[in-house]
């Protein structure tokens, strides 16, 4: 009877079914022991297998800021999907991917007017680094080849973007990655409880002077930063951080990368955190907001002056630039659904509700100051995150019970090392911020 009990509420799934998934980043023998299923979702909100709302706390993964099941979006997922299910990636194109390309370039600051497809955040942002160091040998500088990341940076799981990464733990497993070195992260004592971009620490990016004075610059392809930090825990740039970065890669001839896939259209209140923030790079990685996270895509845009030096150098015009690419890149089922997701983000003024309602998040996050265990609380656009304090030797534990009680309550959101993530719908009301808030309040006050 336990057993027949066990898996009605499992979703009619038996424990071999469980087993067989080798599930990302998830404790797995936890999970399996008491599994938090989802069986459909609409809005802001997830169904679970109990048939329980529960609030989406981290649209998704950072990627359904338009809300779930986005009837725009189905349908034109549904009228793809019977009229061209697949075309080769390769020496072949269909319309989608040149209007979509096209219509991406609206959304970018100027200058960034040419678009690669990949499948995914992390293929993006390895594309943006191998266009890096195939750039400088296209222009007879082919020493130029070392990566400069940032340490609590994230940049995906794939070996690139791995080894630019600076999270400790994403990377101790596998060893040696790519020829990279780290600047220090923005995280300082003296700024929590920031509300925005923190005012002191624009002084850091001087340590790409010393990485230069080390490695010297004709040995430097490029620098990648995410204009905030999210999956270390949503760190806003210092102010002057980021343009100080940009005059020292201009100084000493330099890429800058932007990861623009958690703050790229729309989460930061502005189209992109380049908008924002105010500094253009020159190669930009684009992912999870581009199709609503209905569908896997990624996409990195680069400067004209960029793809020119590959057209330039490209041989006889039959040759391939660039020999490099997926077979996903530019799937059409998945660029009908970045045109909805992006017409979606203009015509309801998605960008304009996300810069209204971030003051009034901001201010009901740091109303947890001062609530048990909160060391610390950041914010910026509909991005936030507390760290807390850790327990005896398990700085993971107490985000974890955090979430895991939230979730019983109806509320999603994101655990990760010592830190709370929230990354709220663009359609989200001040009622569920209200609640969300509570909930979060009410489960920290349970710890023990």
């Amino acid at each position: 009877m336990d057993a027949m009990i066990k898996t009605e509420q499992n979703c009619g799934l038996s424990q071999e079914q469980l087993d067989a998934h080798w599930m990302p980043f998830t404790g797995n023998r936890d999970f399996k022991k008491d599994p938090r299923l989802i069986t459909s979702a609409k809005g802001n909100y997830f169904i679970d297998g109990d048939n329980r709302q529960v609030f989406d706390g981290l649209s998704g993964m950072w990627t359904c800021g338009a809300g779930h099941c986005r009837d725009e979006i189905s349908e034109a997922v549904s009228k793809q999907v019977s009229e061209l299910d697949y075309s080769p990636a390769f020496q072949y194109g269909h319309p989608k991917a040149f209007q979509l390309a096209h219509r991406i370039c609206d959304f970018m600051p100027e200058g960034l007017n040419r678009v690669f497809f990949t499948g995914s955040g992390s293929e993006a942002v390895d594309t943006a680094l191998k266009i890096a160091r195939a750039y400088w040998r296209k222009k007879g500088m082919g020493t130029k080849t070392r990566l400069i990341g940032r340490v609590k940076g994230y940049h995906g799981v794939n070996y690139g973007g791995m080894s630019v990464g600076g999270i400790a733990g994403n990377r101790a497993l596998y060893g040696q990655g790519i020829d990279t070195d780290h600047l220090s992260h923005t995280l300082l004592p003296e700024n929590a409880f920031s509300k925005g971009m923190p005012e002191k620490g624009a002084y850091l990016a001087d340590d790409l002077e010393n990485l230069v004075a080390l490695h010297d610059a004709s040995n430097i392809a490029a620098v990648i930063v995410e204009p905030l930090a999210g999956s270390a825990g949503v760190l806003p740039p210092p102010v002057g951080y980021l343009k100080r970065l940009r005059e020292i890669c201009d100084k000493h001839n330099m890429l800058l990368i932007f990861d623009e896939v958690i703050t790229g259209f729309g989460r930061m209140g502005a189209k992109t955190g380049s908008e924002e923030f105010g500094v253009v790079p020159d190669i930009m990685t684009t992912a999870k907001q581009l199709t609503n996270g209905v569908i896997p895509m990624g996409a990195v845009i680069s400067k004209q002056e960029i793809y020119d030096t590959f057209m330039e150098a490209g041989g006889p015009d039959y040759m391939l630039e660039l020999p490099h690419g997926y077979t996903y890149s530019a799937h059409p089922v998945a660029c009908a659904a970045g045109l909805a997701s992006l017409d979606l983000l203009e015509n309801d003024k998605l960008v304009e509700r996300v810069k209204t309602m971030s003051p009034i998040f901001e201010e009901k996050l740091h109303s947890l100051k001062g609530v048990k265990y909160v060391a610390d609380i950041r914010n910026y656009g509909l991005a936030g995150a507390l760290t807390l304090e850790s327990a005896p030797g398990e700085p993971a534990l107490r985000p974890y019970l955090v979430a895991m009680s939230c979730w019983k309550k109806g509320f999603y959101v994101r655990y990760g090392g010592d830190t709370l993530q929230l990354g709220l719908p663009f359609t989200v009301e001040v009622e569920e911020i209200d609640l969300l808030i509570n909930a979060m309040g009410d489960a920290l006050g349970e710890l023990a």
